[in-house]
């Protein structure tokens, strides 16, 4: 008689799948906020019944919009996820998910709401499955936004064991009126570069690279220049910049006139997308605090200063293009907020673009 067929011999366990995805439950309900409308019935024992086909959330109890406009993006977080797998540590990678996806949000000025993820691996795993849904979850609550829900795909034969992918989506609303988009940048404005916390979660092909297999590191070795083993320097969560953002906007609205998150492409080509016809930065290098892990990646892989441009954040993740004289202020309030900030170029005649300065 020939073999008899299920789901779970194919590579999916059914029943472990539903108690996975339910004990899930808790983190997102940590990250709620007003508007969040949870599902009708809660989980029941087993795991079934973990919730509705979509998540509702009421847009009349996000706040005080009179024109409210939907703000989206997505992301990832890239061969990052590689460093997490070789340290065998899951609940940061998370954190980089929501990053990623809320700091490009608030580039418009508007206020994340809620998160969905999506996670694919081969095989069912509930421990990296929790960890990674835990970094997740903590990266909500700290930008404000509620988890909501998402999607776990188990593809045996698609992923190789061990194997994993991450994918996050942002939504929130901006005041038509208060939209954020670069076209009110003028000559004579201020850029303030908000610190990064390391490479974020750009550039990991070329570190990667560089760092296993020309340098032939290991994750375990210490550098004594970056005070921690190579893989802590490496999974480092990049920050998110959202509350520092919102209340910049609270207390400085009028002179902000330009936000732009510094991920692939590095400074150059993220101010670049924000800047009006007419307008060019110059940036002062070596007006900010580089962290020492550029030095470091650049000197094993012998890499060229504008190709490191081109690739990293070199230190700065963030920038806010104000008018001039409120730039001390504004730093002076990311500071206060524990983010170091400085004036790091300026805005002036020119084509379209950015120069850096020694």
């Amino acid at each position: 008689m020939p073999e008899s067929w299920d789901y779970k011999k194919a590579g999916l366990d059914l029943d472990q799948y539903e108690q996975t995805i339910a004990a899930l439950q808790t983190h997102l309900a940590r990250t709620h906020r007003p508007g969040v409308i949870p599902p009708p019935f809660p989980p029941r024992r087993g795991g079934k019944g973990v919730g509705g086909f979509a998540s509702l959330f009421d847009l009349a109890a996000a706040g005080n919009y009179t024109h409210p406009v939907l703000v989206s993006c997505t992301d990832g977080v890239g061969s990052k996820l590689k460093i997490a797998q070789a340290m065998h540590q899951f609940d940061t990678v998370g954190i980089d998910l929501v990053a990623m996806a809320v700091n490009d949000l608030i580039c418009t000025g508007g206020e994340p709401l809620v998160f969905l993820d999506y996670l694919a691996m081969a095989h069912d795993n509930p421990t990296l499955t929790e960890q990674l849904v835990q970094g997740i979850a903590d990266g909500c609550r700290e930008s404000g936004c509620a988890l909501v829900g998402g999607e776990t795909a188990i593809l045996p034969d698609f992923y190789q064991p061990g194997d994993f992918d991450l994918a996050g989506f942002a939504a929130g609303l901006v005041e038509r009126d208060h939209i954020i988009d670069g076209h009110t940048i003028q000559q004579g404005d201020a850029v303030i570069g908000l610190a990064s916390s390391g490479l974020h979660s750009n550039g990991f092909s070329l570190a990667r690279k560089v760092v296993f297999d020309v340098a032939k590191r290991q994750v375990t070795d210490p550098v004594a220049e970056l005070g921690r083993t190579v893989g802590e320097e490496l999974l480092t969560p990049t920050r998110l910049y959202v509350r520092p953002i919102r209340r910049l906007l609270q207390t400085h609205r009028p002179a902000i006139h330009g936000l732009a998150h510094i991920t692939g492409g590095g400074l150059p080509d993220n101010i670049s997308r924000i800047l009006p016809p007419g307008c060019r930065v110059y940036i002062q290098r070596g007006s900010w605090t580089c962290p020492p892990v550029f030095a470091w990646l650049q000197r094993l892989g012998n890499i060229a200063t504008a190709e490191m441009f081109r690739v990293f954040n070199m230190g700065i993740g963030f920038v806010v293009v104000a008018a001039a004289a409120a730039a001390a202020e504004i730093i002076q309030q990311l500071s206060d907020d524990g983010i170091p900030a400085w004036r790091i170029g300026e805005v002036r005649e020119g084509e379209v673009g950015v120069e850096l300065a020694l």
